[in-house]
């Protein structure tokens, strides 16, 4: 048999992802053009039309089949970028697919046609049911969010997925398709793992009804649940996240998302009551017996949590759990929220600092810092862009504090230089 190709990721025979939107895409950290409705990650925009797919549709469409094709060949596919060049994170998806389904290696020989075209079923499933989320954290948006999403619309910034006729369309095909292809792939026993994340996930009824019946099919000794959650809602309904649902499966994740302590981890992910976070949180790592895998921190790099990392981990240490660590996306100028919008001069030396004290000692973090100082910060990336962009990124910013009232963005930022780069934007 054929070894596999360095550069092949086992998604496009395993997994399926499905947006809010209900967008389809390799996995969520696929880099392609928008189908129907532009997202942040995407590289072009789409029709603003809906017109979706079906799984059936979309398995073995062109895209997917070319995809496959180039991996077999041992080329990295455009839409592979992010984990292809780390953009995201250290730990990238890719990995993860071939390890959780290295097995699976022979069924892609054997059930792959010259054309891309596979027999194989998807395994894997990330559907995101919709964008249902009681957190408006400040990096988000309407489409991963819908107390985002009422924000806007009480400000009037319709996007044309919020359209009331077209937002209809995407309920109904979630209704008539989506909720079917999940549920008969439940009812046949074919998934083997599943990825809840939203919106927020465990806002998600569905959540609860399919976790429920695979465990009533005999089928959670052989189930691998992951959750990116902000860990809000443990319970529903009289059924405990912990001991009604993971405790009955093969094994679990959770990265619960805090990208920092305190009032300002509030700030960032506006809706977060920190305290109710450590209380969830601290129970979990008992379900969890010391095992670092299954309670994970997941910490998203911001310009404001820069200047939190050394509670991070510190939190990471108190827990004894680990980080999993990202940078916040950005690929326009105008990204306050992100470490990058800093100028290089001010950034590097508070990297430098953290990574000179004894207190950032977890690797993840450190890793992630150092890669940092790789990357071009805006201003060196954006050239042309990056004066008008630090203006609409500030002017985004302080609208958002306006609106919704307490601690400034200003407020986040805990060195004199920060501060007055900041304040010398205008």
């Amino acid at each position: 048999m054929n070894s596999k190709p360095e550069n092949l990721c086992m998604a496009p025979w395993t997994h399926t992802y499905l947006s809010p939107q209900t967008e389809r895409r390799l996995c969520c950290a696929s880099r392609e053009p928008a189908q129907n409705f532009k997202q942040y990650i995407d590289t072009e925009e789409g029709t603003n039309e809906y017109k979706p797919q079906t799984l059936e549709q979309y398995w073995n469409s062109e895209r997917i089949r070319r995809v496959r094709m180039q991996m077999l060949a041992n080329e990295v596919p455009p839409e592979c970028e992010v984990c292809d060049k780390k953009l995201l994170n250290q730990d990238v998806y890719r990995d993860y697919f071939n390890h959780l389904f290295a097995h699976k290696w022979e069924d892609v020989v054997l059930n792959t046609d010259w054309d891309g075209y596979t027999t194989m079923q998807p395994i894997s499933w990330d559907y995101r049911f919709s964008n249902l989320c009681n957190f408006k954290c400040r990096m988000c948006g309407p489409m991963l969010s819908s107390a985002w999403e009422t924000e806007a619309r009480k400000q009037n910034k319709i996007e044309p997925w919020m359209e009331k006729s077209v937002k209809k369309q995407i309920q109904k095909f979630q209704q008539d398709f989506v909720e079917q292809e999940f549920a008969t792939a439940v009812e046949e026993h074919r998934i083997e793992e599943v990825y809840w994340v939203g919106g927020e996930p465990l806002m998600y009824e569905q959540h609860w009804q399919y976790m429920q019946r695979i465990i009533e099919l005999g089928d959670g000794p052989g189930l691998y649940a992951r959750y990116n959650t902000n860990l809000s809602r443990i319970d529903y309904k009289g059924v405990n996240l912990y001991t009604d649902i993971l405790s009955k499966i093969r094994d679990w994740q959770i990265c619960a998302s805090i990208d920092g302590t305190g009032a300002v981890g509030e700030y960032i992910r506006t809706g977060l009551n920190y305290k109710e976070w450590l209380q969830y949180f601290a129970m979990g790592t008992k379900i969890a017996r010391s095992d670092r895998r299954k309670m994970r921190i997941d910490f998203t790099l911001t310009l404001p949590g820069l200047f939190e990392i050394v509670n991070i981990c510190r939190l990471a240490r108190d827990f004894n759990v680990d980080i999993l660590a990202k940078v916040v996306f950005a690929f326009t100028p105008d990204i306050a929220m992100s470490p990058l919008f800093l100028p290089k001069h001010i950034l590097h030396a508070y990297i430098d600092e953290l990574l000179l004290t004894d207190y950032v000692d977890n690797r993840t973090i450190r890793e992630m810092l150092q890669n940092l100082k790789q990357r071009p910060t805006f201003e060196e990336e954006f050239p042309d862009e990056y004066a008008k962009g630090r203006i609409k990124g500030k002017w985004r910013m302080q609208a958002l504090d306006k609106l919704r009232g307490g601690m400034q963005f200003r407020d986040t930022l805990k060195t004199i230089q920060a501060r007055e780069f900041w304040d010398e934007i205008c």
